[in-house]
């Protein structure tokens, strides 16, 4: 039986958990976040847990006034579907080789079910979301990187105008990052680097990226090291002395790329905690890393 005191103190507990969040909710209402969702932070305990849970946090930020703009990857899916198909996945430096019959299965995978999945569970929530592709009204335009790697995109320009209207319209943008040249040829597009240029182009407040690990450490195999702030000079000195290294570079880069634009916050957390970003975003300790411009950001 749950004592009258022990109900008195949660009752307690809950109430100051809630006002805490309220100067963050007045500080951010009708500012723009750009969320990048990965792949890796998709493929949780189920693709349909995580996302339900990722679309929750989604629908209660759009409820209090925060623009929330999704940017999705899907690396581990389309992983999946070319060994289903019988198709051995390459990379080079980090980048997935595609070739035609990739750059296909890819556009698959995103645009008819990663996409579609984290649209789906948004709505179920209470907002309303529409996908987009980075195809869409000249969204991301590009150009070849290297033939060596196919159809993979660097970003040449960003045009919001369809996301500007589909946040206008009190909808919430999910993006799948498909570009396309000048020729209406697709690209491959690195997902980390799509945020990064969207966040700038749309003048975001917060960038946001959920991944499979708990933040940024200073030594990556001692979880005590993980660092709660970095600036932007401190994660350029990590990254000459090596202490960030492999695949965390291009993530860190688009980071840096972002604050450098104009993006006044960006964070590295982990999306397999349920609820990760609300704690971010509400709560006076927050979650994993967070990146500034300077220390007084």
């Amino acid at each position: 039986m749950t004592s009258s005191t022990g109900v008195q103190t949660h009752h307690e507990q809950t109430g100051s958990l809630l006002i805490e969040a309220l100067p963050y909710i007045q500080r951010f209402a009708g500012k723009t976040v750009v969320v990048k969702y990965g792949g890796n932070a998709l493929a949780g305990a189920s693709d349909a847990d995580a996302a339900g849970t990722f679309a929750q946090d989604i629908a209660l930020l759009h409820a209090v006034g925060i623009r929330p703009v999704v940017v999705h990857g899907g690396g581990p899916q389309i992983s999946a579907m070319m060994e289903r198909l019988g198709k051995k996945a390459e990379f080079r430096n980090g980048l997935r080789v595609t070739d035609a019959e990739t750059i296909e299965i890819a556009s698959m995978v995103l645009l008819g079910t990663v996409n579609p999945q984290l649209v789906s569970a948004i709505n179920v929530h209470g907002a309303q979301a529409v996908g987009v592709s980075g195809q869409d009204a000249g969204l991301l335009k590009v150009a070849q990187r290297d033939p060596d790697l196919g159809f993979v995109g660097d970003i040449v320009s960003v045009d919001t105008t369809v996301l500007r209207s589909a946040i206008s319209d009190g909808s919430v943008p999910v993006v799948a990052t498909i570009g396309a040249d000048s020729s209406g040829q697709a690209y491959n597009v690195n997902a980390d680097t799509a945020a990064a240029a969207i966040a700038v182009a749309l003048g975001a407040e917060k960038l946001v990226y959920l991944t499979d690990i708990d933040g940024l450490r200073l030594d990556k195999d001692d979880a005590s090291s993980l660092l709660g702030r970095a600036t932007a000079g401190e994660i350029r000195a990590m990254m000459t002395n090596g202490a960030i290294d492999g695949g965390m570079i291009p993530k860190m880069e688009s980071c840096l790329d972002a604050l450098d634009g104009g993006v006044k916050r960006t964070h590295l957390l982990d999306g397999r905690i349920p609820h990760v970003l609300l704690i971010e975003m509400f709560t006076d300790a927050g979650v994993g890393t967070m990146i500034t411009k300077d220390a007084q950001s």
